[in-house]
């Protein structure tokens, strides 16, 4: 007999699937909606979403949002939300305050298998938003908030300053619940009074009825308003069947409410809503202060822990070399081969051919004339052009552009993964211990067990272990800021610990461009090869044309057509109808073999004419020796160089004879070698200048790239390194493995502060009001401790850097340096 379906429970949402489910994978699903999210999650391996929290999913529903979106069909409308728009990619960033899990992180960015018109989508978990890339021709702006309402992701949309409004309405909105439940706690306790003073027995029964009945209406706004978040979230999880941190508060707030209203009722006591309403009052500071110190982490990711990107502005026809941080709307920059354009401009000279992959994912370039709006974090491929800046530069734009040009696939932060471990099984062990202890005092002094019963559950809070990792690792990633190197983001520091390999480029890396001595051997050169040169140099960010453009500095530049760049190569154009190339021997001429001198060549063509070669001798960079011999005793050390061998003798003498030095290796050779490190199980962290080790650095498990003069912008790499900075290395590796040691330790203090807690918890001798001043005082010390010993560990480094700092800003000029950014 065909068994019956219709007790059969959805494997997604829990529903009751009725007689017909949908089935997969011989699994029931009560509609195509689950099924579907179901596959979602199995194929891409995140089927642990069902493991994580024992909880069932949520049910897709259609057809529920239809009219709530319709404003989105208006094109004025839908222009005003998109941060990019280029052809048939859009790109726009919505606020969805349903985010709490990473469960919800897993479903939103995998959109794509919902909806094959989202080409891209990531969430920020901090600020609950998530950047969406996706084609207008397979799917609109409404249809996507129709989707994620479908999936119970209702979006936030509002025209003016979204993120701030959000923010303030959600600070408010705590700020006025803080102060309903400060109110009613500072009331009641004055109604409490006769409780806790000698004699309250004499009181008269009648005065007892109305303080009790005056303390029950005044709990009532702090239990049904300010307490509801907890209870609501509470609600919601065992709904679903899962048990988050809010369950066990949310016990202790109902325990406390139906005893005391009981015993007021019933004229048995005067119950305890002073430790209610104190219970609620301090539970919401701490969560405002939790609230306060996020939004000032994410601020300083955002916008403190900046990069100062230079680019070349137009004055009176010179190049000035201006951090992006001074342009402002109508200036006119000029942006070369490879270069990023840092704000929304006009093109106003030149022929752009804009590569757009750093903001949408997608490589094929995109031409544009004269007129034509150009987008920030395109890139330039060709020859340079000016930009009319049409709005002014946030520097959190390129920020946040920086922080989501990640591998897909990047692999976890151990230590979040560790700090999921825990809590999974955090909450039920608190709840048993809560109700073993109740229980034990319900039968030997009944007087404490719901103080014991509340107390374990207020106190045992994983949130002190929650912030440790963020604050540790985000101080750590703001110092280290401060000393020369910017990270991408707090997981940086963690993977700079487990590095086993360090790979150096050699050209721009462990020589500096600013101290070249530049000279020329072969045929004379005129007056018109001088303009050849300077002109064709002019459309390249590479260290090499960039050393013999300052070289040349009395000469004025003029059009070069056809531009092309060969990345470690060469370049080539036409200049006054001639054609013109730089390079290595193998790309000027296939009859030409590099000497073996001391000295890096860049050879020099007319018309299939070689004129001679630019010998460019390398000055290595100050602190190089000592710092090759630290690292070499911690670390195995390797150089890749597009060079050759010519500069064998002198690397020899600085690198140990263990390290591996490879010579004329292309990009491709030094991705492959990187991935070859992997392969055999070594943590690799890859040094270049961002301009030809772009696929090394973002294949290596941390890319640092050396900014030189000016800092450049390489979306690449994982850190950007002051050049200045780079004799600093080891120190920063070691601050790195300090921060480790201090989240670790700041682990031990949260465990041991719960065991304490717990054992006058347990005793019934803890109130559940004094459990709530504890609960944010965890948190306050360990924000406390990770803030300070990440402080100490740099302290004394930061106070150096800023004398030598202080001597090198007077000697440093943005008039005579030039932007090099990334390839």
């Amino acid at each position: 007999m065909q068994q019956e379906t219709k007790n059969q429970i959805c494997v997604h949402c829990g529903d009751d699937c009725g007689k017909h489910p949908v089935m997969w994978d011989d699994k029931p699903f009560c509609c195509n909606g689950c099924s579907t999210v179901y596959q979602l999650l199995h194929e891409n391996e995140l089927c642990s979403y069902y493991d994580f929290e024992s909880n069932p999913g949520i049910k897709i529903e259609s057809g529920k949002f239809k009219e709530k979106f319709a404003f989105l069909d208006e094109e004025e409308i839908a222009n005003q939300l998109y941060d990019f728009s280029e052809g048939n990619i859009r790109k726009l960033t919505l606020y969805i305050p349903a985010i709490h899990c990473s469960s919800c992180i897993w479903l939103l960015e995998n959109l794509n298998i919902l909806n094959q018109g989202v080409l891209k989508s990531m969430v920020n978990f901090v600020k609950k938003e998530v950047s969406l890339t996706f084609y207008s021709d397979q799917v609109s702006i409404r249809q996507l908030a129709e989707l994620l309402s479908s999936i119970h992701y209702v979006p936030e949309i509002t025209l003016d300053k979204l993120q701030q409004k959000q923010n303030k309405d959600a600070n408010k909105k705590l700020l006025y619940k803080i102060g309903i439940a400060g109110f009613c706690f500072g009331n009641i306790m004055l109604l409490s009074l006769p409780e806790y003073v000698p004699g309250n027995e004499y009181l008269e029964t009648h005065f007892k009825n109305f303080f009790g009945m005056m303390n029950f209406f005044l709990v009532l706004p702090v239990f049904l308003y300010s307490g509801n978040d907890y209870l609501a979230s509470a609600y919601k999880a065992i709904k679903h069947r899962f048990v988050n941190i809010d369950v066990p508060i949310s016990l202790g707030i109902l325990t406390l409410f139906i005893q005391s209203s009981y015993e007021i009722f019933s004229g048995t006591g005067a119950g305890y809503m002073d430790s209610l309403t104190g219970l609620i009052f301090f539970l919401l500071i701490g969560k405002w202060y939790q609230n306060r110190t996020y939004q000032a982490l994410s601020f300083e990711r955002d916008y403190r822990s900046y990069f100062p990107v230079a680019v070349s502005k137009m004055e009176s026809g010179q190049e000035v070399s201006t951090p992006i941080e001074k342009l402002k709307k109508g200036d006119i920059i000029l942006i070369r081969n490879q270069e990023l354009i840092p704000a929304d401009s006009i093109l106003t000279k030149g022929d752009a051919q804009i590569d757009y992959s750093f903001v949408t994912g997608e490589s094929k370039p995109v031409f544009k004339e004269v007129g034509d709006q150009i987008f920030a974090g395109g890139k330039q491929m060709g020859s340079a052009i000016e930009l009319t800046i049409e709005k002014d530069v946030v520097q959190s734009r390129l920020t946040q552009l920086w922080n989501q040009f990640d591998e897909e696939n990047s692999e976890a932060s151990k230590l979040n993964s560790l700090i999921d471990k825990i809590s999974k099984h955090f909450t039920i062990i608190i709840i048993a211990i809560a109700a073993l202890s109740g229980l034990y005092w319900l039968f030997n002094d009944t007087s404490k067990a719901v103080f014991a019963f509340t107390s374990v559950l207020i106190v045992a809070c994983p949130c002190a272990l929650a912030l440790s990792a963020p604050f540790a690792l985000g101080n750590t990633m703001r110092l280290m800021g401060r000393l020369g190197i910017y990270l991408k983001g707090s997981h940086v520091v963690e993977k700079l610990n487990s590095i086993t390999s360090i790979v150096f480029d050699k050209t721009g890396t462990i020589t500096q461009a600013d101290e070249v001595k530049i000279s020329f051997e072969g045929d004379k050169l005129t007056t018109e090869d001088y303009v050849a040169v300077k002109s064709l140099t002019r459309h390249s960010t590479h260290i090499l044309s960039s050393s013999i453009y300052d070289h040349l500095k009395d000469i004025s530049p003029e059009k070069v057509e056809d531009y092309h760049e060969l990345p470690s190569m060469g370049i080539s154009g036409f200049v006054n109808g001639h054609e013109i190339k730089l390079g290595s021997a193998k790309f000027i001429s296939e009859g030409i073999s590099e000497s073996k001198s001391l000295t890096t060549e860049v050879y020099y063509s007319v018309d299939g004419n070689v004129k001679g070669h630019f010998t460019l001798s390398n000055q290595y960079r100050t602190g190089l020796s000592d710092l090759i011999k630290n690292l070499s005793s911690k670390y195995d050390l390797h150089v890749l160089t597009g060079d050759n061998d010519a500069e064998r003798e002198n690397l020899e003498k600085i690198f140990p004879a263990s390290s591996n030095l490879r010579y004329d290796q292309s990009p491709n050779d030094k991705l492959e070698y990187v991935n070859q490190l992997k392969k055999e199980g070594r943590k690799v962290l890859m040094i270049g200048d961002g301009l030809n080790d772009a696929g090394a650095l973002k294949s290596s498990d941390v890319g640092i790239s050396i900014a030189d003069d000016v800092y450049h912008f390489s979306p690449a790499c994982d850190a950007i390194l002051e050049s200045s900075k780079f004799s600093e290395l080891t120190r920063f590796l070691s601050i790195t493995k300090k921060s480790i040691w201090i989240v670790k330790l700041s682990f031990l203090l949260s465990f041991l502060y719960n065991f304490v807690g717990l054992y006058f918890a347990i005793q019934g001798i803890l109130s559940p009001i004094v459990a709530a001043l504890l609960m944010p005082i965890s948190s306050v010390s360990i924000v406390a401790f990770t803030t300070i010993t990440t402080n100490l560990i740099a302290k004394n480094k930061e106070s150096e850097n800023k004398i030598t700092d202080n001597k090198n800003i007077e000697q440093k000029t943005f008039a005579s340096a030039k932007s090099v950014q990334l390839n």
